[in-house]
C-alpha cells in the first residue's frame, strides 16, 4: 500500500464548522452517489451553475459570485472564503467568474460529512458514497444485535481508514464513554474527521495518523474498517487495495486485528471482493488465518453486485462481479 500524508487541503477548521452549522440551519441534505451516476446527472446539463446549496455541496457545481446572480446566501459564501474551500472555476472562455467547492458534504443519519468534491481525482482525496451508507448501515445492525444480547460495551475503539470519519462518529454516539480513534495515513482525512466530528457532537473522537494499527499502542474492544478494495492505476489510497484483485488492504486488516483485539474483542469489517470463476479471493486469503486463530467469525455478502462499471477495465478481465462483504470477527475470551 502506498504511503500518503495528505496535506493537500489549507482549511480554516472553525470557518468549516461554521459552515455546517450554517448549512444544517438551513435545512440542508444530500446523499452521495457514485461516480458514475454522479457523472450521468451532471451531464444532463454540463457546465451548468447551481442553483442551490446542494448543487454546490452535493453536486460540485460551479456557482456565481456577483451581487445580482450570487448562488449562495452572502453568510454562506463568506464562510466559504473563509474555510478555504473557495475555487476559481473558469468558464467557457477562461474567465474566473464563478467558484466552485473544493468539498462536498453529504448526511448520514441527520448527521453532516464534509469530504471531497467530485470528481475525486486527487491521490489524496476524501471518500465518502454508496459504501459508506452500506458500512454504516450493517454497523449498526450488528452493534445494535450486540447491545441487545448484554454484551459489554466496548471501552476502546479504533475505526482503520476512517476517511470522513462516518464510522468512528456514530460508534462514539452510541458509546459515548468509549476512547474513539479514528485511524487513517491521509492528514486531509483526518484533518475533517475532526470538523466532522465536532459538527456532530462527538468529543470522544480523537484523530490518530498511521498506518493501520502500526503507530497506536494497546488492544481495542472493538475494530471497524471500510478500506478500499479496488485495483486502482494510480494507487489512489482512497481507492486501492493491492493484493491480487484489490484485497490486500482487508487481508492486513484482519491478520492485524487478530493480534490487537482484547479477549472478547470484535472486528466489524465492510469491503468489496472481484468474484472470479466464483471464487472469492478474499474469503480464501482470510480464512487459513481465521480458522488458525482463538475466535469465532461470520462472513456474509451483502450486496451482491457494487460497482460492475469497474469490470471494463483490463485488471478486471477475468472477474464476474465485485460484491460487498460484511465480516464479524470474535476473539474468545
Amino acid at each position: 500500500m502506498p504511503a500518503r500524508d495528505g496535506g493537500g487541503l489549507r482549511l480554516d477548521a472553525a470557518a468549516l464548522v461554521q459552515l455546517g452549522q450554517a448549512l444544517r440551519a438551513a435545512g440542508y441534505r444530500f446523499t452521495t452517489v457514485t461516480p458514475a451516476t454522479h457523472a450521468r446527472v451532471i451531464a444532463r446539463d454540463p457546465g451548468a451553475a447551481a442553483a442551490c446549496l446542494r448543487g454546490v455541496f452535493g453536486w460540485s457545481r460551479p456557482y456565481a459570485t456577483q451581487p445580482h446572480g450570487a448562488t449562495l446566501p452572502g453568510h454562506v459564501a463568506r464562510l466559504i472564503e473563509r474555510s478555504g474551500i473557495a475555487v476559481p472555476t473558469p468558464d467557457g472562455e477562461g474567465n474566473t467568474g464563478r467558484m466552485r467547492s473544493a468539498l462536498r458534504c453529504s448526511t448520514l443519519d441527520g448527521q453532516l460529512y464534509f469530504h471531497s468534491a467530485y470528481p475525486t481525482s486527487e491521490a489524496g482525496s476524501v471518500f465518502f458514497g454508496p459504501d459508506t451508507y452500506r458500512f454504516v448501515r450493517a454497523l449498526r445492525c450488528e452493534t445494535a444485535a450486540r447491545d441487545r444480547a448484554g454484551e459489554k460495551p466496548p471501552a476502546r475503539i479504533a475505526d482503520l481508514c476512517c476517511g470522513a470519519g462516518p464510522a468512528a462518529i456514530v460508534l462514539a454516539g452510541r458509546y459515548p464513554q468509549a476512547e474513539v480513534l479514528a485511524i487513517d495515513i491521509n492528514r486531509d482525512a483526518l484533518e475533517l474527521t475532526q470538523v466532522n466530528a465536532e459538527l456532530a457532537g462527538a468529543p470522544n473522537v480523537r484523530v490518530v495518523i498511521s498506518d493501520l494499527l502500526g503507530d497506536v499502542e494497546g488492544g481495542f474492544d472493538l475494530i471497524t474498517a471500510n478500506p478500499p478494495y479496488l485495483l486502482d492505476a494510480a494507487q489512489r489510497s482512497y481507492r486501492h487495495g493491492g493484493g491480487e484483485l484489490g484485497e490486500g488492504l482487508a487481508v492486513r486488516i484482519v491478520a492485524a486485528a487478530l493480534q490487537r483485539l482484547n479477549p472478547g474483542g470484535v472486528l466489524m469489517l465492510y469491503t468489496g471482493v472481484a468474484i472470479t470463476g466464483g471464487e472469492d479471493v478474499l474469503l480464501r486469503r482470510a480464512a487459513p488465518l481465521l480458522n488458525a486463530a482463538d475466535c469465532t467469525w461470520r462472513y456474509e455478502e451483502i450486496d451482491p453486485d457494487v460497482f460492475g462499471e469497474e469490470l471494463s477495465l483490463p485488471v478486471y478481465a477475468g472477474a464476474e462481479r465485485i460484491a460487498a462483504v460484511w465480516l464479524t470477527v470474535c476473539k474468545k475470551d
